[in-house]
């Protein structure tokens, strides 16, 4: 998932071209801990970081742990200058991911109020050159990846249909797939929604519905078995409950990356 390339990148970006401070003598030991309570992720690649500057990271936790503050989450081992150079690099990327985990599984947690089977899926709302990191922290916590790129599934969003018409965006796409490829729909009235699954939707996005619209599309594509009702648009945590008692199977949320707090994070040299 992450090259050493990528790596170099972010060593290069922080370090500038005459690092003073990280030029600290002898051996160390680092450790990365919790100062606040919340789901884990992105200990792999803050412990490839180190590794990558010959620093040995050990007892790290698996990824989706829940944590309290003051809990240890990674622990390292080398020179001193190695350590504090991947000190922060590692620390954000590790706080960031976790960020995302903790606000995934508080969403899957607030769905299950509601709903044993509602998936909690994540979009493309995601920071370029970050994504696989970001997708893997809301596994860690719970939540669904949605597709990962434009090659996953195809999305007949509303420009599309702004430029086709629905049916003939649809079967425009449809001809262009492979057989093992969906097509998600996005409609944004209840009228449109058996539209979409009869033109051939696998999947029926019902974008920026209330609750009370959204319960009656799913209703209305009840017809058609097989095609899946998705909401999304603008949903936040706390409105989770009210989407997931709509029966909607999917409640996809860019939130979940694109305005996840980090996880407050701290990293300790020395016993």
């Amino acid at each position: 998932m992450i090259t050493d390339a990528q790596i170099e990148r972010w060593l290069r970006e922080d370090v500038g071209h005459h690092d003073v401070s990280n030029q600290v003598p002898g051996e160390t030991i680092g450790r990365l801990v919790a100062k606040e309570s919340g789901t884990v992720a992105g200990l792999e690649v803050a412990a490839a970081v180190f590794d990558y500057l010959d620093v040995t990271a050990s007892d790290r936790l698996e990824d989706g742990t829940d944590v309290e503050a003051g809990d240890e989450l990674l622990r390292v081992d080398g020179s001193a200058r190695a350590v504090l150079r991947g000190e922060r690099v590692a620390v954000n990327l590790a706080g960031h991911a976790s960020g995302i985990a903790t606000r995934t599984r508080e969403a899957v947690e607030n769905a299950r109020t509601e709903s044993d089977d509602v998936a909690i899926a994540a979009t493309r709302k995601t920071t370029p050159g970050l994504r696989g990191i970001e997708k893997r922290a809301v596994v860690a916590g719970g939540g669904d990846t949605h597709r990962l790129d434009l090659s996953h599934m195809v999305m007949v969003k509303d420009n599309h249909i702004e430029e086709m018409g629905l049916e003939n965006a649809v079967a425009h796409f449809r001809e262009r797939t492979s057989f093992a490829t969906k097509i998600d729909v996005e409609v944004e009235t209840v009228s449109d929604a058996p539209r979409a699954a009869e033109a051939g939707a696998d999947v029926v996005l019902l974008d920026n519905m209330t609750p009370e619209e959204t319960r009656a599309a799913v209703g209305e594509l009840a017809d058609y078995g097989g095609v899946l009702a998705e909401a999304s648009g603008g949903i936040t945590v706390a409105d989770v409950p009210e989407y997931a008692a709509t029966g909607v199977d999917v409640i996809s949320m860019g939130s979940l990356t694109h305005s996840a707090p980090s996880l407050d994070l701290s990293f300790r040299t020395g016993e």
